[in-house]
């Protein structure tokens, strides 16, 4: 086995002692980390422990909960559950105890006594499965991942914080509590590309975006909007509330220039912000376009600063 990755664990469920010992032995000369319980109670505890063994050998015939229990157990969990590799270890041949071990959702199947270098050759195999399911599952996250968030910045695309914006404001229509947006534009960005180069340019959104994430609440959301721009949704908040939080995050922003490739560049933002009250219907755009006046505003009056305008009635 590859001695530069941790040893794989193994959990071990046998009555047992005679075999309990003799597998247990093997297992350790063979490089893995072994857990042991003698009953299938037990086992069910063991497997819902932190960084429980995604690999079980396991008994057919036990007290308690028997083998086939404690895997159709196992298949009826939560599917986005870590996946259990079962190889079931018993006396019964028959082929019709096959039959119902594989109905009962077990992986692989041995028959006591069984060959040594047999159990290690399919505890390999049970191995590698569960190596390629794990990738599996890191590639499908990465692709979420990459459908959701904004390539550069890491903050979420422009039609996933649009969507959080949709489900924001219907939540709080739904329990008449306010909510507010910040639409963040960094200021003098094409002299910043025209001077420095865009590498550089593409360097200052990265720090602008972690910058704008310091200081928000676990269930507020930022994503990037379009080319410098940025959008904040902050539920529960209302005018006054956001008006801080808007200058802290700009300050924040502009607190240290941002320095790449051998240069520096003080880097700032303008907001804009908009508030609901939660008591009367509003579409996304005109939401938007609210706190794109004040946006509008911040950069009139100097840029680097937050201003919000009142709508017309």
């Amino acid at each position: 086995m590859n001695s530069d990755k941790p040893p794989t664990r193994v959990l071990l469920v046998e009555d047992s002692a005679v075999y309990r010992h003799l597998i247990t032995r093997r297992l350790s000369e063979w490089q893995f980390e072994v857990v042991v319980v003698d009953n299938g109670t037990d086992a069910w505890s063991a497997l819902h422990q932190p960084d429980t063994p995604k690999l079980v050998l396991l008994d057919w015939i036990m007290p308690g909960m028997d083998g086939l229990e404690l895997c159709r157990k196992l298949r009826g969990r939560d599917s986005s559950e870590s996946y259990i590799y079962i190889v079931l270890l018993t006396g019964k041949d028959a082929r019709g105890d096959l039959l119902q071990a594989m109905e009962a959702g077990v992986d692989d199947y041995l028959v006591k006594p069984f060959d040594e270098l047999e159990l290690k050759a399919r505890l390999l195999a049970g191995k590698r499965i569960l190596d390629l399911h794990d990738e599996l599952i890191s590639a499908r996250e990465a692709m979420r991942h990459g459908a959701t968030h904004d390539a550069l910045t890491g903050l979420l695309n422009r039609g996933e914080i649009l969507d959080m914006l949709r489900r924001e404001l219907a939540r709080s229509k739904r329990e008449h509590k306010p909510t507010g947006i910040v639409l963040a534009d960094v200021d003098r960005f094409k002299a910043i590309n025209d001077e420095l180069g865009h590498v550089f340019g593409d360097e200052a959104l990265k720090a602008v975006a972690r910058r704008l994430q310091t200081q928000l609440r676990i269930y507020d959301g930022v994503g990037r909007y379009g080319g410098e721009e940025f959008l904040l949704v902050l539920p529960g908040c209302d005018l006054a509330s956001i008006l801080v939080k808007a200058d802290n995050i700009r300050a924040e922003v502009a607190s240290a220039p941002v320095a790449a490739r051998g240069a520096q560049r003080a880097v700032t933002v303008s907001m804009g912000v908009a508030v609901v009250d939660g008591t009367a219907d509003i579409e996304v755009e005109s939401f938007l376009n609210r706190a794109d006046l004040g946006l509008y505003e911040a950069k009139n009056r100097g840029r680097n600063r937050v201003e919000h305008v009142e709508p017309h009635p």
